[in-house]
């Protein structure tokens, strides 16, 4: 009766969800405004005196690039200018571009969860991560003539010389690298059928390729720490 009268019902339903927007970007837009209020005000506090002039005849040692480049001089220690300089940041900005367009998971558009998205939200944040442990690698870690040093050993000059670096054998190498993305391709679609269905071939390809290369780096960087292995793949046309 009172339906077909148009009056309410006596039962409230609560509406625990918020927009977007405006409600959550008006934060983050008064939020960004206070940071950048207490950092202008920070930067009259803190003294930063300009270094002196460059000598030609004496290079800074170590000469290392600003804190937020320090990820890519870090990562030229253990790849070709050509991969550290060229191929890892141009995958990481296409790798960013792509996330839209490879998530096909309907649940948590406008709202953040880990439950609903573990494996895209896992994969960013070790992502994350791992670029500020480069970051962090090369501001503290890194000495005199690029040598490694721990936080509680002093900087100097007179330190031992490390151990000499060889390549992988050739064959083994490019065996090693076909089973690592093969495997790493072929394995958890066949493990996660339902995984593999959901994102279809091509985006499948896509983000375990940028995954696996994101692991690889990782795996590369603990050969050269560990074993002294430079190159898994040495040509004279090209070296991984």
């Amino acid at each position: 009766m009172e339906v077909s009268e148009g009056k309410k019902g006596l039962v409230e339903f609560k509406d625990d969800k918020v927009f977007t927007w405006p409600t959550l970007v008006a934060k983050e837009f008064l939020a960004a405004i206070l940071v950048t209020v207490g950092l202008l005000f920070y930067s009259y506090v803190v003294d930063a005196p300009l270094r002196e002039l460059s000598n030609p005849g004496q290079a800074e040692n170590p000469a290392k690039a600003p804190w937020y480049f320090l990820g890519l001089q870090e990562a030229l220690v253990y790849f070709d200018p050509w991969f550290a300089g060229v191929v890892l940041p141009t995958l990481i900005i296409v790798g960013l571009i792509l996330i839209p367009y490879l998530d096909n998971n309907p649940k948590g558009n406008g709202y953040y969860t880990f439950k609903e998205r573990k494996f895209a939200v896992t994969v960013f944040a070790l992502g994350y991560i791992y670029w500020y442990v480069l970051i962090y690698i090369g501001t503290a870690l890194r000495g005199p003539f690029w040598a490694f040093f721990w936080p509680w050993e002093k900087w100097t000059h007179d330190f031992p010389t490390p151990p000499p670096l060889h390549n992988m054998p050739l064959p083994l190498g490019i065996v090693l690298m076909m089973g690592f993305y093969f495997g790493g391709l072929v394995l958890p679609a066949m493990m996660n059928r339902d995984f593999f269905n959901k994102m279809g071939i091509v985006r499948y390809v896509l983000i375990m390729g940028l995954l696996l290369t994101m692991i690889g780096t990782v795996i590369k960087m603990v050969l050269r720490l560990s074993f002294s292995i430079k190159y898994i793949i040495a040509t004279p046309w090209i070296n991984i």
